[in-house]
């Protein structure tokens, strides 16, 4: 079977490019790359320099539902890694002082997760893998 990596980029739905991109460069520390204005969707492409990882904002011309569900078929959430636990409470007080809503960080027996929303509901998390 053929092998692929890590994602190189993903691409989000949301409401208002510019008003997503200001607040995922604000709160993840994105870099904004560039903007597209096509036919039916403005594109907004952000990079997370420390991996390279892209993440495309579009707004679509014709948007058939409004806000996000995680329990719609699809896209549940994204999980972001961090190297240690205590990663997790640095990001609990970023994003309390961005007066961010967000999870406490949640152990479990295979990590410990952080989970919080972007403008469009959209779920992410920062996850830490316990080591055996």
């Amino acid at each position: 079977m053929p092998n692929f990596g890590a994602p190189s980029h993903i691409d989000l739905s949301v409401n208002d490019a510019e008003s997503s991109a200001r607040w995922y460069c604000e709160v993840l520390g994105l870099r904004r790359v560039r903007r597209a204005d096509l036919e039916n969707r403005i594109m907004i492409v952000l990079l997370h320099q420390a991996t390279g990882l892209v993440i495309g904002l579009n707004q679509h011309a014709s948007v058939p539902v409004t806000t996000f569900d995680d329990r719609s078929v699809g896209l549940d959430h994204i999980g972001f890694s961090v190297g240690e636990r205590a990663d997790l409470d640095s990001w609990e007080a970023k994003l309390t002082s961005l007066n961010v809503v967000h999870s406490v960080p949640q152990d479990t027996a295979n990590g410990a997760a952080l989970v919080f929303r972007d403008p469009d509901n959209i779920q992410l998390e920062f996850w830490w893998t316990r080591r055996p």
